[in-house]
């Protein structure tokens, strides 16, 4: 009887140790797999992915319609492309709009964002350079808002000018945005004229460029039915909307 007693106590010893063990192998593989900021995990490597900001230098951003960075308005600070606050507004800062110097037309971007109280700003895609327009003419733009101060969020259609909504035409659901200071995590997919955006890995809206669908939304809006939202390869971009914001972790992959 003391020998299978103790058999048993065996038995369950080296269960709870095998146990134990691939509890703390489960939490090292969650633990690789959150790459740091500015970084790929192996996932995204597998999948393709490139990194657009490396965290310490503006390789790759140029202002838009310009040839160069910006020589003020924008810095990278902390690891994060950081857009210094002007108090301006809609007028815009120092800086202007700044885009990565490369154009998409089938991609899965990704962008963590975070905005001061009561900015704005926006991330813009599918783009055009013109000389005289600015680059909201011609991109839809992920909306980024501090939507419990800012007044916009109280106007356009339904919410469709808070965070994650695809700005002045469909508004982002749920609408998940987490508190100033804290970051969110933006995801834009485009593929074969289908748009999708998604926010802290919710699925928030979709769309149709093309569509009898789609330019009846656009000719409902302030934009151009001509110039806007069309299915090209086109510019990435973030705004200077005259508000403290930043960027970090901004990634693609191409189709």
């Amino acid at each position: 009887m003391k020998i299978r007693q103790l058999a048993v106590l065996l038995s369950f010893i080296l269960i709870m140790a095998v146990t134990f063990a691939c509890g703390t192998q489960t939490e090292r593989t969650a633990e690789v797999t959150e790459a740091a900021p500015n970084t790929l995990t192996e996932q995204e490597r597998e999948e393709g992915f490139i990194l657009l900001f490396d965290g310490e230098t503006t390789t790759g951003w140029r202002s838009y319609n310009g040839d160069s960075f910006p020589e003020s308005g924008w810095v990278v600070e902390d690891g994060t492309l950081r857009c210094i606050g002007a108090g301006t507004g809609e007028a815009g800062g120092r800086g202007g709009d700044i885009i990565y110097d490369g154009t998409y037309q089938d991609f899965h971007l990704k962008i963590d964002w975070k905005v001061s109280e009561g900015g704005n700003s926006g991330i813009f895609y599918l783009g055009r350079e013109i000389e005289g327009r600015p680059i909201w003419h011609t991109a839809p733009e992920f909306q980024i808002l501090d939507n419990d101060r800012h007044p916009d969020a109280d106007r356009g259609v339904d919410g469709n000018r808070k965070a994650a909504s695809l700005y002045d035409i469909i508004p982002a659901v749920p609408q998940n945005t987490r508190p100033v200071g804290e970051w969110n995590q933006a995801e834009i997919i485009v593929y074969r004229g289908s748009v999708f955006h998604r926010q802290n890995g919710e699925d928030v809206l979709e769309y149709h460029l093309g569509t009898p669908a789609w330019d009846e939304m656009v000719e409902e809006s302030k934009f151009d039915v001509e110039l806007f939202g069309k299915y090209i390869e086109g510019v990435i971009g973030v705004q200077d909307h005259g508000d403290d914001v930043w960027f970090r972790n901004i990634k693609i992959r191409e189709y």
